[in-house]
């Protein structure tokens, strides 16, 4: 069995002692899993569109962004299953470690920026989020980032503000360069 991640709570367990298997591991991705992750993308999308999406070229696409992000980001896979019949990826998340520069009197220090949260909807209300969020928020401590950053969309950030993230205030400002700049 794929070991869970630190001190990730995996619901579906009875407890000390019980012979009950859990009902999902959470684990830290690695090159292993550059295929699984691409499925979970391509069912992030198909989810939305409510149809498949012709795109023959999206795994070589996909693997070639996991080798060029991999330094800086780290990848976190939920699956179903057991070493004898397989393990299936059911969501996933990631979180991408952002340095700051050092100044005179300060080191700076790391922040994360969680992205890409993704979990089957067969699978949205069994825990799974919750798991995938805690694995990062360990992650951060462990690493001991200043704060997490996130821009959830409008259908999760209820989720996020439950897990305790809170309006980051007027001070976030984003540009969109290939749009028209308002000339006024």
């Amino acid at each position: 069995m794929p070991e869970p991640a630190s001190g990730v709570p995996v619901p579906g367990s009875q407890g000390p002692g019980s012979a009950a298997r859990p009902e999902f591991v959470v684990r830290v991705a690695d090159e292993r899993d550059v295929e699984a992750l691409a499925g979970l993308r391509r069912a992030w999308l198909e989810e939305r569109a409510g149809a498949p999406v012709a795109d023959p070229g999206f795994e070589a696409a996909f693997a070639q962004w996991w080798r060029t992000e991999q330094p800086r980001r780290t990848f976190w896979l939920a699956e179903v299953g057991s070493d004898r019949a397989g393990w299936t990826a059911i969501g996933s998340i990631n979180v991408v470690e952002i340095v700051a520069m050092p100044r005179p009197g300060s080191r700076g220090g790391r922040v994360g920026h969680v992205g890409n949260a993704f979990v089957l909807a067969n699978f949205a209300d069994r825990g799974v989020p919750r798991a995938l969020l805690q694995a990062v928020v360990e992650h951060a401590g462990e690493r001991r980032y200043r704060r997490l950053m996130l821009a959830p969309t409008a259908g999760s950030a209820a989720f996020y503000r439950r897990a305790g993230f809170t309006p980051a205030g007027d001070t976030l400002l984003v540009l969109d360069p290939h749009a028209a700049p308002d000339p006024g």
